[in-house]
């Protein structure tokens, strides 16, 4: 069963006009969006890690003990998220959403192109969001979680994994190294992604109650370097700093990176290894039902009553020193 295109009558319940905002532009996402389409014509064979990410996230919805009546897949790729879910048994209605057409198009339910940093997506439209391996792109991301906030029911969750600050951090110490040993100098070759320390943060910023952020690694082996950095090409990841160098880089330069690859980063199995850090954020949007933090001076125990001990006044303890 292919995509089934959304009518007008069909997403008026979930689309609202929107102007695209002004972005702080670290991603060049034109180019983005062509390698998006490039990437889904032979998806498939590389779809690995996407369907990784994507059955560690739904594992975590399944422990949320909660029937979802309308969700959106926000960068769907290949259907992997509705694949993980299965028969719709916890979310009624799953709305598939994605930069790029040629992903849209091999969605197996309502799907439609849009882009991240301006969602077009009406207040209240869904209860779940759901977004595997796609936000690291996105040049506002404290913008682009206001916007998710925003399409939320009160009470709505979000669910998110993208990838993370030590992702691929053997590739970039082998390519500064090389870099700087051929050409003298270094320029951006792999992007920068958030680090943990300021995923909840950004929940927070974003308006969600009771952020959560964790991470996981995913370690995957490959033959050589070169390998690595082919397969990263071909699933779209490559480097899209916009401050990014335009020209050919040097083939010496790439050829040394990858011998310096191998001599730090290779596993007794004789193939070389790639980290990939997986960023999870989990967030709802605001609701008076939920739990709420006490007031100062409102609480009902003492902490020295839990802990056993004495309680002494400021002043008290200013004289004990």
């Amino acid at each position: 069963m292919r995509a089934t295109p959304l009518s007008p009558a069909h997403l008026s319940p979930y689309i609202q006009p929107v102007q695209a905002p002004d972005p702080l532009l670290v991603f060049d996402r034109a180019v983005l969006r062509q390698r998006r389409e490039r990437a889904a014509r032979d998806w498939d064979r590389i779809s690995f890690l996407k369907r990784e990410i994507a059955e560690r996230l739904v594992e975590r919805l399944s422990d949320v003990r909660r029937v979802f009546r309308s969700g959106l897949d926000l960068g769907c790729h290949g259907d992997e998220v509705a694949t993980a879910l299965g028969g719709g048994e916890q979310v009624s209605r799953l709305v598939r959403c994605d930069l790029g057409l040629g992903f849209a198009c091999r969605a197996r339910g309502p799907v439609l192109v849009a882009d991240e940093e301006a969602l077009p997506f009406a207040p209240h439209a869904f209860d779940l969001v759901l977004s595997a391996m796609n936000l690291h792109w996105v040049n506002d991301l404290p913008g682009t979680l206001i916007q998710i906030r925003r399409c939320l029911e009160p009470d709505g969750l979000f669910l998110g994994a993208m990838l993370g600050g030590r992702t691929l951090w053997e590739l970039r110490q082998a390519l500064a190294a090389a870099e700087s040993e051929i050409e003298g100098g270094l320029s951006p070759r792999v992007s920068p992604f958030a680090d943990l320390s300021d995923a909840a943060g950004l929940l927070q910023r974003a308006g969600f109650a009771m952020p959560v952020a964790d991470s996981e690694k995913i370690e995957v082996e490959y033959e050589h370097a070169l390998a690595l950095m082919r397969e990263l090409s071909a699933m779209g990841e490559g480097n899209l700093i916009a401050e990014r160098r335009r020209g050919f880089s040097r083939r010496r330069t790439f050829l040394r990176a990858a011998e310096i690859y191998a001599e730090r980063f290779t596993r007794p199995s004789g193939r070389v290894v790639a980290s990939f850090e997986i960023l999870f954020l989990h967030g709802w949007a605001p609701h008076a039902s939920q739990p709420q933090p006490l007031k100062p001076g409102t609480a009902q125990h003492r902490l020295a009553a839990a802990l056993g001990t004495a309680e002494m006044s400021a002043g008290e303890k200013a004289r004990r020193n």
